[in-house]
């Protein structure tokens, strides 16, 4: 790295080694545009720290010494960066040729959009819709809750969080950006205050959108930079995964909608837990509605560590 970095790349590890050291290697090999990699280790079991640092000599590894989550493990790494850009990056994920620098050279020609993402593939190829979302609404939980959203997958109107049957072919404004694959200015990222550390995990990308929005940005796909994502690889259990989301979904909630709305988009996140409790990852997430219901910090401890709460007979 003998040029100056004008982007640093932020990813943050959970004993994902091996994935991790694909998603640096794949970044390196099909990336030009001069940048410096910054990878957090959230207090791995699996040896992460010493694979990346042999490996990798010039990425710099932050030992966080505990699991400190994604918000404020991506804002460690981002505190140390340098570079002008930031790009957040998913252990997860393969860069195709050129993407990374396609996302950069937009990014420069429309500084108007503020926020960039991406496109993202399944590892077969496929459309990994996940590189970005609709916000939620009461009428978006309203679907969930009522299992609209669910019947009619990817429509427009009855599951509006999905954006709809759209491939993520065009350039387009979006409502969220993931974490997954995310670009905004360092300048823009300070002013934002980074991401909000109420949130463990799952959501704090929505609320960071939200707030991106909120300051005077765009959120916008960029199609030319695609990915494949091979989505999630540091949470144990679908249940407990999705327990998670949940949480993230109440933590956003509690802490941006307003009453009645807030406690009506609870009600409906709770009954939509309740429609779907025959598929066995729901019946946990109904079963464990208590610990996740109150959202981030209440959320972690439950979650992670449940043998410090109750976690049956929820009301």
């Amino acid at each position: 790295m003998t040029r100056t970095a004008e982007l640093s790349v932020v990813i943050v590890n959970y004993n994902t080694a091996q994935s991790t050291a694909d998603a640096v290697r794949s970044l390196l090999e099909t990336t030009r545009t001069p940048l410096e990699v910054i990878v957090v280790d959230n207090g791995s079991s699996d040896d992460s720290v010493d694979l990346l640092r042999a490996g990798f000599p010039d990425v710099d590894v932050i030992e966080a010494g505990e699991n400190l989550g994604f918000a404020a493990g991506v804002n460690l790494g981002v505190a140390r960066s340098r570079a002008p850009y930031v790009l957040l990056l998913n252990p997860d994920t393969t860069s195709l040729p050129g993407a990374v620098d396609a996302l950069m050279a937009f990014a420069k020609h429309h500084p108007h959009y503020g926020l960039y993402g991406g496109r993202t593939l399944r590892p077969d190829g496929t459309l990994d819709p996940s590189s970005c979302w609709g916000a939620m609404s009461i009428w978006s939980l309203f679907c969930f809750a009522t299992g609209l959203s669910t019947v009619f997958k990817r429509s427009a109107v009855f599951d509006p969080e999905s954006l709809g049957s759209w491939a993520r072919d065009a350039v387009r404004e979006v409502p969220i950006i993931t974490g997954c694959l995310l670009l905004i200015s360092r300048s823009a990222w300070d002013d934002l205050g980074g991401m909000d550390e109420h949130f463990f995990l799952y959501g704090e990308d929505a609320d960071f959108s939200r707030r991106a929005r909120r300051a005077g940005h765009r959120p916008v796909i960029v199609p030319d930079a695609t990915i494949v994502h091979a989505v999630g690889g540091s949470t144990a259990s679908s249940g407990r995964k999705m327990c998670l989301v949940m949480a993230g979904r109440a933590t956003e909630l509690r802490l941006a909608w307003r009453a009645p709305a807030r406690t009506i988009g609870l009600l409906l996140l709770q009954a939509g837990a309740l429609l779907r409790r025959s598929h066995p990852t729901w019946k946990e997430v109904w079963h464990r509605r208590r610990d996740w219901r109150d959202g981030y910090p209440h959320a972690r401890g439950a979650l992670l560590h449940p043998s410090k709460t109750t976690t049956s007979g929820a009301s």
